[in-house]
């Protein structure tokens, strides 16, 4: 007798293959729309699936792990952060957690040097002047930016993005530092050229350019929070392709406004859907949608990684990619 299918609920739409390949392998329960669920259908999805495949617009709590069906055993996140998942909670009703790491990694990377190279040479202002019409013509002050080569970059969390980044800036002459909850190994610092600082202080008050890759969670909440940010030079730049909350957004805006950063790259924001308005309109911050992961190939790979967990799962075996509370 053939075993039961297992019944999967997709929270939102993926590519084309990723959801014909599911459909293949099981019961799945795909979005018509692509927009995020409402807590109520959140609820429903986890009182009928066996699985539940969500993304990071969905705020999987300790009150909708308490009302889930108790055929969930598995939450197979499509992304890498867990932060919108109670993993603790999780784990203490039996429900397992995975995610797809490793995958956005050099997406993630690539958008860290564009918005680097956008901020420093001013591109959306010259974007902006050229859709405006507002272009007199060349001249030899107009628009000047900085060169990365030979700027300090400090990177806040050193690992497979991090590591990613340093490779690529490096490749710009950078000079690389980091900061992260372990140092790396010798051999790795050595293959990377990068210096290490124990002191988060330290090492702010000394860049050219600041990239955040490190997760959110409770550790890293505010971590460039007010002091921090105002131990960095008026001319340094901050990056931020992670997560919103490792910096005080307000405090952040306020410095900007004042002239006492050089500017700011922002893919992703404490408030998540617009951000802080006040920081729209301002010449020397670049804002991006969360497109740090958005490549075709990146989101396919995603996917894959989502099938290999649930399909392992549903084999009786751990998810190659289970999290448990003590990796965060």
């Amino acid at each position: 007798m053939p075993q039961k299918r297992l019944t999967v609920v997709v929270t939102r739409r993926l590519p084309e293959v990723v959801e014909t390949r599911l459909s293949e392998l099981f019961n799945v329960k795909l979005r018509t729309d692509d927009l995020a669920m409402t807590r109520a259908e959140l609820t429903a999805a986890m009182a009928e699936a066996d699985v539940l495949v969500p993304t990071l617009t969905d705020q999987i709590d300790a009150g909708l792990i308490a009302q889930a069906g108790p055929r969930l055993k598995l939450i197979a996140n499509y992304g890498a952060g867990v932060d919108h998942i109670d993993v603790e909670t999780a784990r203490a009703r039996g429900i397992m957690v995975s995610n797809t790491p490793g995958v956005m990694t050099d997406d993630t990377a690539d958008m860290v040097m564009g918005l680097m190279l956008a901020v420093m040479r001013r591109m959306q202002e010259g974007l902006a002047t050229m859709q405006e019409g507002n272009w007199a013509g060349w001249a030899p002050t107009a628009f000047l930016g900085t060169r990365l080569g030979g700027k300090r970059l400090g990177i806040l969390g050193m690992g497979r993005i991090g590591q990613a980044v340093a490779r690529r800036a490096s490749a710009f002459g950078m000079q690389i530092h980091y900061h992260n909850r372990r140092r790396l190994r010798d051999e790795t610092e050595e293959a990377l050229e990068a210096t290490y600082w124990e002191s988060l202080d330290q090492m702010v008050a000394r860049m050219d350019v600041v990239s955040v890759n490190c997760p959110h969670t409770p550790s890293t909440f505010h971590l460039l929070n007010a002091r921090r940010l105002r131990l960095m030079k008026p001319s340094a730049v901050l990056v931020n392709t992670s997560r919103g909350e490792v910096i005080d957004e307000s405090a952040l805006t306020r410095m900007l406004k004042a002239g006492e950063l050089g500017g700011a790259g922002l893919d992703v924001y404490q408030h998540k859907i617009k951000g802080n308005p006040d920081l729209v309109n301002m010449p020397n911050v670049v804002m991006l949608p969360h497109m740090g992961s958005a490549t075709l190939e990146g989101r396919i790979e995603m996917g894959e990684k989502v099938i290999i967990n649930v399909k392992t799962f549903a084999d009786g075996h751990r998810p190659p990619d289970q999290v448990v509370p003590a990796m965060l």
